[in-house]
């Protein structure tokens, strides 16, 4: 299940170099579900808006074995979401998609993904229903909210808890809002009809080079375990620079030769560097 607490949400900053072996992470892989994200918004792109969106989707996936391979940000234009679904669709076993559900004349992802499978659009009977109960008179369901109604012919619902206004699900492509508390409610509704893979494991290793001391080294570890995925996350602090080193594989047995082979490499640079000291000290 996934796990509530944001540990993801730290505000921390990452620029990941890491190697891209995602294609050869346990031979388990090629049955593990794979995942695209869509970002839809003008003020999005425009920086108005924040996107936290794609990272809380990327930590929930990870939790249930789902591994994310793409993420895209596209505008409030119909040809571009239509373009960028049919594209995530065809390759991914899930697509979600987030933005673009509300009352107003530009929220138009209800009927681009309509238009993306070819299918008609209309007031959900069921959607109307949901927001009738938020509202007291029948007079308050405007037609601007009653955009909010609006599914693809054939689509499933997404329970929103907190607002009403419902997503949907048709064919693989989850479509949910963009407000993030009513998003991760949404997450959480359609976490029961997912299936997920062996979860991603993950060991984190401090390494007190740069990565410009690491390099070559690190790359020969890697090469050693085509198996496991070794990224390298360069850090700056008083003192200087250090490198987090994150050794993932679905395999617990390669993890731990992996992340062996790391803590055995920095070890060799350790006593190097202190060799290299120590002679320049006796002369």
């Amino acid at each position: 299940m996934w796990r509530r607490k944001r540990l993801w949400q730290t505000g921390e900053q990452v620029t990941s170099v890491q190697n891209d072996q995602s294609a050869d992470i346990a031979d388990a892989s090629a049955t593990v579900p794979t995942a695209g994200v869509l970002v839809i918004g003008d003020e999005i792109l425009s920086g108005r808006t924040l996107d936290t969106n794609s990272g809380t989707i990327a930590a929930w996936l990870t939790e249930l074995g789902i591994d994310l391979k793409e993420m895209r940000v596209v505008s409030d234009d119909m040809d571009a979401i239509v373009e960028a679904v049919n594209a995530l669709r065809s390759r991914y076993t899930y697509v979600f998609t987030t933005g673009g559900i509300g009352p107003t004349h530009d929220d138009i992802t209800a009927d681009s993904i309509a238009k993306a499978f070819g299918v008609g659009i209309d007031v959900d009977p069921r959607a109307r229903a949901i927001l009738a109960t938020n509202y007291a008179r029948p007079e308050d369901l405007t037609p601007a909210r009653l955009r909010m109604a609006r599914i693809p012919d054939g689509a499933d619902l997404i329970d929103n808890p907190i607002s009403k206004a419902p997503g949907f699900r048709i064919g693989n492509v989850h479509v949910m809002a963009g407000v993030p508390k009513i998003m991760e409610a949404m997450l959480i509704s359609i976490e029961p009809t997912l299936a997920g893979g062996s979860k991603m494991l993950s060991e984190t290793i401090e390494c007190p080079f740069p990565e410009g001391t690491i390099g070559d080294p690190l790359a020969a570890v890697q090469a050693a375990h085509p198996g496991v995925s070794i990224g390298s996350y360069p850090r700056y602090v008083d003192t200087g620079y250090f490198t987090l080193l994150v050794v993932r594989s679905r395999d617990s047995a390669a993890l731990a030769a992996a992340a062996n082979a790391v803590r055995a490499m920095i070890e060799d640079l350790s006593r190097a560097r202190a060799s290299k000291a120590g002679g320049a000290a006796a002369t």
